[in-house]
């Protein structure tokens, strides 16, 4: 049987993809910072070990991910969020006949680069926001010309992501800023799977209900902006070598175009509007495979989506909790299986390496969850982090 390795196992997406991979016979393996995970009580996942963090001791990180590899005798790596960026560089090590499903090094940095991907977009003739370094003269420009939006040029989760009317006086202690012009309509995300620049399959979605700037509740979107959408992916990548999984977020106007503001090279949640199977399949694959779309159009993680429900009512928003707890109960959640109830069932205390944090320190649930595997916090902390946040 052969063996694949997660590189992580604490967020649903990951879940999604043991279980895909698991209905083509691979044996999954999960490393992760956290000892902890929802993925570690699944049936579908074989084995657990703890890494390193890998922003706070890469070298170690490495070491122990390539002995992972070598010790379980994987055939499959395949990254799944912040972390890539510290996994992605141990391809010139892998033992031979290791795949490692991402994109190369140098790919997946331009693109998670903000400033970097929207000045290729906009080389490339594609709509995108005007966007500019909070150091230079042309982000004075776009803050004086219209409300404008500031956050890290390397961030994650929405995290120190700020909104400010024009004219607002922009903060430059932190050169690692970006200020970008806000723009009106409604956001989209997606999420496509994509060998040597061809774009094999992608899901289109939009949030429900968010906690945060971060999509818990979602459903696919129209087909008229779905298209649009696939169009503008399909025209970014047609002249680059990326192999793996890349997500972007748009804004979608009142007429259905739709402009990029960030590009995510990883997964996202658009896994879960692919079919498990297929999914797997099209990973798996010697020859491209494109993943079916899954039957169902609506998805939820329905422990976030209650807690956001309670907190419209405790803030006396009666009618937007109403509409919450409505989509809390009759939308599917993404980790929930009749053959595998034990991550959805015990969540709360695996979860709780991120739950402790927010709870006691005071932070967000997308930091709790990133900062140990994000290149945000690599030599910063995250108080740091959250003043360039609350300045801004």
């Amino acid at each position: 049987m052969p063996t694949a390795i997660l590189t992580l196992g604490r967020l649903p997406k990951a879940l999604a993809v043991a279980r895909a991979l698991r209905s083509q016979g691979y044996r999954i393996v999960v490393a992760e910072p956290f000892a902890l995970h929802v993925s570690r009580v699944s049936r579908d996942v074989a084995r657990s070990y703890t890494l390193p963090a890998p922003n706070l001791d890469p070298d170690g990180y490495r070491s122990a991910l390539l002995d992972i590899i070598e010790r379980e005798q994987a055939e499959l790596l395949v990254p799944i969020s912040e972390e890539a960026y510290y996994a992605l560089n141990i391809r010139p090590e892998l033992p031979p006949g290791v795949t490692l499903f991402g994109p190369e090094e140098h790919l997946y940095k331009k693109l998670a680069d903000k400033l970097q991907f929207i000045d290729l977009a906009a080389s490339k003739d594609l709509p995108v926001p005007a966007s500019a370094r909070v150091t230079s003269a042309e982000a004075e420009a776009i803050a004086n010309r219209g409300d404008f939006v500031t956050k890290p040029i390397n961030g994650c989760s929405g995290i120190a992501v700020t909104y400010h009317r024009s004219g607002t006086q922009l903060t430059r202690e932190d050169g690692n800023l970006l200020v970008q012009e806000r723009l009106d309509g409604r956001v989209v995300s997606s999420l496509s799977l994509v060998r040597q620049g061809t774009v094999q399959a992608t899901s289109t979605y939009r949030g429900q209900v968010y906690a945060g700037t971060v999509a818990i509740c979602f459903e696919r979107e129209t087909r008229d902006i779905a298209a649009a959408v696939e169009d503008w992916i399909i025209r970014f990548m047609a002249d680059i070598d990326y192999t793996g999984f890349v997500g972007f977020d748009f804004i979608v106007d009142a007429q259905g175009a739709p402009r990029a503001i960030e590009c995510n090279p990883r997964l996202t949640s658009g896994v879960h509007f692919f079919e498990p199977k297929s999914l797997g399949y099209a990973i798996t694959a010697p020859a491209p495979a494109p993943p079916m779309p899954h039957a169902c159009n609506s998805w939820q993680w329905r422990y976030s989506t209650l807690t956001e429900a309670y907190g419209a009512l405790f803030s006396g928003n009666l009618r937007e909790f109403g509409r919450r707890m409505k989509l809390c109960w009759s939308v599917p959640d993404v980790v929930w299986s009749w053959r595998d109830p034990l991550p959805f069932l015990l969540m709360t205390p695996l979860s709780w390496p991120i739950l402790k944090p927010a709870l006691f320190e005071g932070i967000s649930l997308g930091e709790a969850c990133q900062r140990d595997i994000s290149p945000l916090w690599a030599g910063t902390s995250s108080q740091q982090i959250r003043r360039v946040g609350n300045e801004a």
